[in-house]
């Protein structure tokens, strides 16, 4: 896994991963559940290149939580494939946000999109945080990469 695109406001975070053989199901593409592994480890390293290290958030007592996914697919995957997964956030009022995620091919061949509704999670308390985008600006050394510009 390494990232591929240049970070930037306009170029969602991105990082490009290689099939492996133990993904792939009974027909020989990948499983459903390891677009879904795919889309969540490239939030997961946009939240750290963004500079929120899971013990940071836990010290503060801050979770990432996921309410609710759809995962459409478009193209198979199978073994030897390598796919570039982008991570971009997308922020509106209120305790919940978006994570957006497109699965290609280096060809450019669309491959599945992943859509999440997200929010962050105040540990003590059980319950959602209001304002996450401005509680994540405040830990993030690098926000631009989570759309906080």
């Amino acid at each position: 896994m390494h990232p591929v695109t240049e970070r930037t406001a306009l170029t969602p975070f991105t990082i490009r991963f290689a099939v492996r053989s133990y993904e792939l199901d009974t027909n020989h593409h990948v499983a459903s559940t390891v677009y879904l592994q795919y889309a969540e480890h490239s939030r997961f390293a946009c939240g750290q290149a963004a500079g929120l290290s899971p013990d940071r958030l836990l010290a503060d007592g801050l979770g990432p939580v996921n309410l609710e996914t759809t995962l459409r697919h478009h193209a198979e995957l199978r073994g030897d494939d390598e796919v570039d997964v982008s991570c971009a956030f997308v922020w509106g009022p209120g305790k919940t946000h978006r994570v957006e995620h497109v699965l290609r091919k280096p060809d450019g061949t669309l491959v599945a999109e992943v859509s999440s509704v997200s929010g962050l999670l105040g540990l003590r308390t059980r319950r959602m945080v209001s304002d996450p985008a401005q509680r994540l600006r405040e830990r993030a050394s690098k926000p631009e990469l989570l759309g906080l510009a």
